[in-house]
């Protein structure tokens, strides 16, 4: 694989681990050369390597010595707000935030599919019980967001109340805290409008979060109809010459290109130097996205949508992602996600998870506890629409950079009186 890939994963991961990357390419495809390593054994030895790495526990159930039994779940509910409250019999209380634009759809799953389950467990056992909730009532079968965004809620709930207990932050449960401060990547979502416009609005956010690099939206969103025709074309170049050589640029085509046009917008994204490119082709297009991957000099980023930890699994193996990027929301929490963050860690791959708006307090926990972190991580405007208090972080980017909250659980307080105004969501 040609030079520019490795010395942008070389730069951003750690030495050791930099020192330990595979040469990215289709080695599964390539006919063996005369004393050359069969393509097969490297992609097993690979599988090994994540075998090995799925094993390892990630909750540190050690951090406590006596029972944690849950006691309640509740899904409360008010205007568009929706929280989760966990409380244990020795009267210890978690707060997670659920994402709105998807709970007021999910909620039944979570009430009726997600909420029984758990009553009466030993919270200790929170990564055996991520397991087993997916065959309860044939969890299985509503697989991707259906039961990941509402076990997600959950599991954060319980994170928080069991942060709170040890007084550790969520960081410090799955994983080795390694940075308390983020840089950012200030993210535009905008499609649908000229490339000018596209320039002005990213002038207007940097202007806000300071943050040394820009990502934008290519394509049409998971169909080849763009529109102004031609705009991904010709917003490439002009993003580059507008914000010049220093900034750290990256775009997303959301699954918008078919194989052949996937490489052709990346070669210009080569061409103008842009450090990775984000869902060339459909999500769940599996060989599609390698192919990609083994045609262009660009690092190929996805997993927003993955669902499956062995498609997670295949991807990584035979080098069809060199920038990993599964959604605590949309992949069942921090547990999960950490354990693809370590799959991909094994290769010597980055972590830089994809987040939503409410998400991205989580993502910061998250991020504070991995190795393999990338340079930068998104940030699209953190808002939540109700009173908390964070007395270790602002939440917000200052200089381009933001604080992780150091406070137990997820280490902010949701004022009292405002959760009182919820009702409990019933089946």
């Amino acid at each position: 694989m040609a030079s520019t890939r490795r010395n942008f994963l070389s730069n951003t991961i750690l030495g050791g681990m930099a020192a330990a990357l595979p040469a990215f390419g289709s080695q599964a495809q390539t006919s063996k050369k005369p004393g050359a390593k069969d393509p097969r054994a490297t992609i097993n030895a690979n599988y090994a390597k994540l075998d090995a790495v799925l094993k390892k526990p990630v909750f540190k159930k050690e951090l406590f010595g006596t029972p944690v039994i849950i006691d309640t779940l509740e899904l409360l509910h008010y205007n568009k707000s929706y929280i989760c409250r966990v409380r244990s019999k020795d009267g210890a209380v978690g707060y997670s935030f659920g994402q709105d634009s998807q709970m007021k759809s999910l909620y039944p799953i979570f009430v009726n599919r997600m909420q029984p389950f758990f009553i009466g467990k030993d919270a200790r056992d929170l990564e055996a019980l991520l397991e087993q909730v997916y065959v309860y009532e044939s969890n299985y079968k509503l697989q991707s967001v259906a039961i990941w965004v509402p076990l997600a809620t959950i599991e954060f709930a319980i994170l928080d109340m069991m942060g709170r207990i040890a007084n550790k932050t969520l960081g410090d449960l799955v994983g080795t805290v390694q940075r308390n401060k983020i840089s950012v990547y200030q993210a535009n979502s905008e499609r649908d409008i000229t490339a000018e416009l596209t320039i002005e609005h990213l002038k207007d956010e940097l202007a806000k979060t300071k943050a040394k690099a820009i990502k934008f939206k290519l394509g049409g969103r998971m169909s080849h109809l763009e529109y102004p025709v031609g705009r991904s074309e010709k917003l490439i170049p002009l993003v580059r010459k507008t914000f010049g050589d220093d900034m750290v640029i990256s775009a997303d085509a959301n699954g918008s290109y078919d194989v052949a046009e996937a490489i052709k917008i990346g070669k210009i994204m080569e061409q103008y130097k842009y450090n990775f490119y984000e869902e060339p082709v459909p999500f769940d297009w599996y060989e599609e996205t390698k192919m990609v991957a083994d045609a262009v000099n660009i690092p190929i980023a996805g997993g927003e949508q993955e669902p499956s930890m062995h498609n997670f699994r295949w991807l990584i193996a035979n080098e069809g992602l060199q920038i990993v990027q599964a959604d605590m929301f949309y992949f069942g929490g921090m547990i999960r996600s950490m354990r693809v963050a370590r799959m991909a860690e094994a290769l010597g791959k980055l972590h830089i998870p994809h987040v939503s708006s409410i998400g991205y307090i989580y993502m910061m926990h998250f991020i504070s506890a991995i190795p393999n972190a990338g340079p930068y991580h998104e940030y699209k405007s953190f808002k939540l629409d109700f009173p908390f208090e964070c007395k270790t972080s602002s939440l917000v980017p200052e200089d381009g950079v933001v604080t992780v909250p150091t406070g137990p659980g997820l280490g902010i307080e949701i004022d009292p009186d405002f959760i009182k105004k919820h009702e409990v969501v019933k089946a």
